[in-house]
């Protein structure tokens, strides 16, 4: 029995001597409601750290995504006014291509068949343009009869007409009408590059039948790209011309790169939202590729408020406030909770309306995380 109640008595002091060693711990570290006590050795092991009020920028910011593109002369489908047979294809994707570069040859008996119809018209033309002028002259002396001379007139005009048209079609066709003159008939046709590039696509290979419909690659310069953004129309009359805007690819970097409007659509889409084209500062220096889906801040109005680091700022419920150094000793800091009114906010401050409270004081930027967050008024 005796060792019993020395048990229960040893207890009984551990667990007071833990309610004493508690409320000391609670005393060193609360003051009161509105102030906070934190030894030295809190304070630098917690990392904590004092700073001041400083003057911030604060962007009015319109989120919007888009798209890399390139102005449409800086892009260009390769495709062929007759059908025929692919006999050349020396490209791959990613091929790098010259203005006036060999990109394709096709073939067709139908390019033999062009080239006949024009030599059979060109040989007629010499007859009929004489016969017509022989007309002319007798109608003139009264010697035939109008409608002679008209007949011939029109059969001269329309070989005429018909003669211009093939030609026309062979240089389309990049076939030479004057090689053709001296009897040169070819069954293959050359595709060229119309603008210096890179291969984006390709839809065909050696031997595959292509129609005049049909693309064969397409061609684009990346030289100047550009941004394509789609804003909503709520947002359209914020933007303006020359406005910044930051960018980024999620899908490739976490880089913020800047940009500036250029030009603003007029005319509202389906989706009701409006196209803006943006120019891209120092694009050289950056691999950017056309298509690149972005996402996108055009800035439209920038304020410079007094403001703190949002690590400075704690809230309790609705209330805001910051711990304002109020007393300094070599082992312990004593701080005040002073009550905020804000304002504006981005990613890393918040502005203080009432930062006059503030003026010229060292407030706890950093390391108050784990502190309370208890806040009575005065």
């Amino acid at each position: 029995m005796k060792n019993i109640y020395i048990l229960l008595f040893s207890l009984l002091f551990f667990a007071c001597g833990n309610t004493e060693q508690k409320a000391e711990t609670v005393e060193e570290t609360a003051i009161n409601s509105n102030q906070i006590k934190i030894s030295a050795q809190q304070f630098k092991g917690e990392g904590m750290q004092l700073g001041e009020l400083s003057e911030q920028t604060f962007n009015t910011v319109i989120k919007v995504s888009g798209m890399i593109d390139v102005p449409p002369e800086n892009k260009s489908s390769i495709s062929t006014f007759v059908g025929g047979y692919v006999t050349k294809f020396p490209l791959l994707i990613g091929d790098k291509v010259k203005k006036g570069q060999l990109v394709a040859s096709l073939e067709n008996t139908e390019f033999i068949e062009i080239q006949q119809e024009y030599l059979e018209i060109s040989a007629q033309l010499n007859f009929l343009k004489n016969e017509y002028q022989r007309q002319k002259t007798l109608f003139d002396e009264k010697i035939t009869s109008q409608k002679n001379y008209l007949k011939a007139e029109s059969t001269y005009k329309v070989s005429l007409a018909s003669y211009n048209g093939l030609r026309k079609k062979l240089q389309m066709m990049n076939i030479n009408p004057n090689a053709v003159d001296q009897g040169q008939i070819t069954s293959t046709i050359n595709l060229y590059a119309p603008i210096s590039g890179y291969v984006t696509k390709v839809n065909v290979s050696n031997g595959s039948f292509v129609s005049s419909s049909s693309e064969l690659l397409e061609i684009i310069n990346t030289d100047h790209i550009h941004l394509e953004l789609a804003v909503f129309e709520k947002d359209v009359l914020k933007i303006k011309k020359n406005q910044k805007i930051e960018f980024k690819i999620p899908e490739s970097s976490d880089k913020t790169f800047d940009a500036s409007v250029h030009l603003v659509g007029t005319s509202i889409n389906t989706d009701r939202t409006i196209k803006v084209h943006g120019h891209i500062n120092d694009e050289e220096s950056n691999n950017f590729i056309s298509g690149m889906y972005i996402e996108a801040a055009i800035i439209c109005e920038s304020k410079k408020e007094i403001s703190l680091p949002k690590n400075a700022i704690k809230k309790s419920g609705d209330i805001y406030f910051a711990l304002v150094l109020k007393e300094q000793k070599e082992d312990y800091y004593v701080f005040k909770k002073v009550k905020l009114d804000i304002g504006l906010q981005d990613e890393n401050y918040i502005q203080v309306v009432n930062y006059s409270l503030l003026e010229n004081k060292k407030i706890l930027t950093k390391g108050g995380f784990m502190l309370s967050n208890d806040f009575n008024e005065d």
